[in-house]
């Protein structure tokens, strides 16, 4: 999967766990455009405050279905591959891959370009949080039963007066679906979401959506009211520059959290990578 097809799939998980807040009124008196506004900045604020963690991350595609560790740091994400079909790597596979840790180590500036790719990514998605309160339209539909107990659920539909002001924020003509939202930590539980209509990128030169992809999302609470994008389900067709065919048949299912050390480098995340063994 290229960076660009990594872009997008990073875009949507994002996108999407930041409608996350609430504040706890009672259903009928939300407003629930004015709660979606206030829940981009909770997002933001959250994002601020952030704690590192290391987790396990299982995904399957049409090609691949991998196992890796990850771990968070102050100079970027840091993985290592554990897993190809369920199975532990077989010893030359995993002697690469510690050869390939050994290599990032020895050259910060390929952890550095990473890095800078990661923030970009993230002031790119920060700006298009901004859009959402005014790209949809958002109505109170009532309770569903969650892991919290009881979630509000609410329903989004593009907003026909929204004008995209990039190319990036087209996508999201294209989407309609539900939101469930914890009340007690006010934090986003699940999501899901449809495409409804064809989605052009520049005219549909550079690319297009296919109505009738979806996206389903769930969030957790990784301890501490610290929350993580748990499962990411997306089955979405198109084209790109109007011939190239495009499809994401994805399944990302994280696990195992555990926090790591603020202000963590990414070189002894290597080395505790390597200890873990495969």
């Amino acid at each position: 999967m290229g960076s660009g097809s990594g872009f997008f799939l990073t875009l949507l998980a994002i996108m999407f766990a930041s409608i996350c807040a609430a504040q706890s009124l009672p259903p009928e008196s939300m407003d629930a455009t004015a709660l979606v506004r206030r829940a981009v900045e909770h997002r933001l604020d959250a994002g601020k405050s952030h704690r590192p963690v290391r987790y396990l991350i299982h995904r399957t595609d049409e090609r691949h279905d991998t196992t890796k560790l990850i771990i968070e740091t102050a100079d970027g994400d840091v993985a290592r591959l554990v897993a190809i079909n369920g199975k532990s790597l077989p010893v030359e596979a995993d002697r690469a891959e510690l050869n390939r840790l050994d290599t990032l180590a020895n050259h910060p500036e390929m952890q550095e370009h990473r890095h800078k790719s990661e923030q970009k990514d993230a002031e790119r998605i920060d700006h298009l949080l901004a859009l959402l309160p005014d790209a949809f339209l958002y109505r109170f539909e009532g309770m569903a039963a969650c892991a919290a107990g009881q979630c509000y659920r609410l329903s989004f539909t593009p907003n026909p007066h929204f004008t995209p002001p990039n190319l990036e924020a087209d996508l999201l003509r294209g989407i309609a679906g539900e939101v469930w939202i914890d009340p007690a930590q006010e934090r986003l539980t699940r999501l899901d979401g449809h495409f409804i209509a064809d989605v052009d990128f520049g005219f549909g030169i550079i690319g297009k959506l296919n109505k009738g992809g979806t996206v389903l999302l769930e969030q957790t609470d990784v301890g501490g009211h610290d929350w993580e994008l748990a499962r990411l389900v997306l089955h979405v067709t198109g084209k790109a520059l109007m011939v190239k065919p495009l499809s994401f048949q994805i399944s990302e299912e994280a696990s195992g959290f555990a926090q790591v050390a603020p202000g963590l480098r990414y070189r002894d995340a290597i080395q505790m990578l390597k200890q873990a063994g495969p």
